[in-house]
């Protein structure tokens, strides 16, 4: 055997050797099952979840890149990490058939590393509708319809109770008492009747008295419904409070106005500049009280994680004070950014006022 032909040969052999200990090294994805039936589930029940549960049979480490599901009302939510051979992961399929009632066949293709790179996998089922006599109670808890799972207060002025109810129904066989878990201290109940017969209609009305609460401006709190005892804490039971706690000046006086403060803010404007990524900047905002009654800041509303701000709670007539904010670029991308924080004071014309917060990083 000639050189050429010694060297073409040592080259096919490595190749070969090549392949091999590559295909030694795949993952190979085992499904448990690739088809699951829901049967029939109402439309106002909500969404529905089932997970397939899959093993790394294979040699080498599995990884999905993707999941793709043939509609928007179903989402795959997947096991992110590299899978070892022998492991196990899953994949969370949730079909919402709000809106779809009907018959319903949906698949889910998997993209993987797996010796099989593309599997499908199928949900189906079928969804019964809303019936015409629960469409005034959207939403069900427990076997409780309600009206709505939002109680909205809007604006409520410091020192006040004010109240909103919500309709509901029983729809259970059963008698049932509702009561509530982690309603917040300032909040109350109460349910008329106290006990609901099967069918009956019913009404909550819940009272926010703000002498209790301790927050200014902007709140939220959840708080869960409870039937007969059986407590339960998820997104299917749960009732989200919105107020707005503000300060009443409707009634002040001609004499109360000419001496209230005045807040002052000669820019609402702060320019940090630019600077390099993982560093902090600190800014000043000067506050001016020109008016005769002491200044008070009742609340400063931040929502940017990168903000921390610190300010003076209060300033007497015809002083002045400072808010401090510091930015943290540790974990930010190079870029134009603008933010805004809100102050909430005890000034009449200018009870809220919003900050912008302006900064470059390189």
């Amino acid at each position: 055997m000639n050189r050429y032909m010694k060297k073409t040969v040592s080259i096919i052999f490595m190749v070969l050797l090549f392949v091999s200990a590559s295909n030694a090294q795949k993952a190979v994805i085992q499904f448990q099952e690739k088809t699951h039936d829901f049967g029939q589930i109402k439309e106002e029940d909500g969404k529905v979840s089932y997970q397939f549960k899959f093993t790394n049979t294979g040699t080498g480490p599995l990884v999905i890149s993707r999941v793709q599901a043939s509609c928007g009302c179903t989402t795959p939510n997947w096991t992110k990490e590299p899978i070892e051979p022998g492991k196990s992961g899953s994949i969370l399929v949730t079909y919402n058939p709000l809106g779809r009632p009907g018959m319903f066949n949906k698949t889910i293709t998997v993209f993987s590393n797996a010796s099989e790179e593309q599997v499908q996998l199928q949900i189906k089922g079928e969804v019964i509708p809303k019936t015409e006599e629960n469409a005034d109670y959207p939403i069900s808890m427990s076997g409780i319809r309600l009206k709505t799972k939002i109680v909205q207060m809007n604006n409520v002025n410091k020192g006040t109770i004010q109240s909103r109810s919500i309709a509901f129904k029983n729809t259970t066989s059963q008698n049932v008492r509702i009561t509530f878990e982690n309603l917040p201290s300032y909040v109350t109940s109460e349910v008329i009747p106290d006990i609901t017969k099967p069918n009956e209609e019913g009404k909550i009305t819940f009272y926010l008295n703000s002498k209790n609460c301790q927050q200014w401006g902007p709140i939220s709190d959840d708080f869960y419904l409870i039937v007969n005892g059986q407590k339960k804490f998820s997104e299917d039971n749960k009732l989200t409070l919105y107020a707005n706690i503000v300060e009443d000046f409707s009634k002040l006086t001609v004499s109360e106005r000419q001496n209230a403060p005045i807040l002052d803010i000669p820019s609402t404007t702060l320019t940090l500049g630019t600077f390099k990524a993982g560093s902090k900047v600190t800014g000043k905002v000067l506050i001016k009280n020109i008016g005769k009654n002491e200044l008070k800041i009742h609340r400063i509303v931040n929502n940017n994680k990168e903000l921390t701000v610190s300010s003076v709670q209060t300033i007497k007539g015809g002083s002045k004070g400072e808010l401090k904010i510091t930015v943290n670029t540790a974990n930010l991308a190079a870029g134009n950014y603008k933010k805004t924080i809100t102050l909430q004071t005890n000034d009449p014309n200018n009870s809220f006022v919003i900050l912008v917060v302006n900064w470059t990083v390189s």
